[in-house]
């Protein structure tokens, strides 16, 4: 992935304005989301039988779908030095995912606490 970013990029410094408070916030939430998750609720650990804990901290409860937007104002972030297309083709695939798993069988997906 960093190959194939830095064969089409352009990097000129300083990065536009825009750039800093939508990877700042997009890296946050990633971030936040592992934290609280941890490695097997970030990587479907919940499709392999593990436990995962239903979270309803920040931004779980407050953004459908924080890992996914994250990612995608994360490469928003780098429109600065990434043309245009593949930054709409890898945030078409996030939407893509995030309508795929909405429609999944929810005994896959970790439990809320009753």
């Amino acid at each position: 992935m960093g190959i194939a970013a830095a064969l089409v990029s352009t990097l000129t410094w300083p990065p536009l304005l825009y750039f800093w408070p939508l990877i700042a916030f997009g890296q946050f939430l990633n971030f936040r989301v592992y934290q609280l998750l941890g490695e097997s609720g970030t990587y479907y650990g919940v499709r392999f039988g593990k436990n995962i804990p239903w979270v309803t901290e920040f931004p779980f409860g407050y953004i459908r779908d924080p890992q996914y937007v994250g990612s995608i104002l994360s490469l928003l972030a780098c429109l600065w030095c990434v043309p245009f297309r593949y930054i709409l083709l890898w945030t078409l695939g996030y939407v893509v995912m995030i309508q795929v798993e909405s429609k999944e069988d929810p005994t896959t997906r970790a439990k809320p606490p009753s």
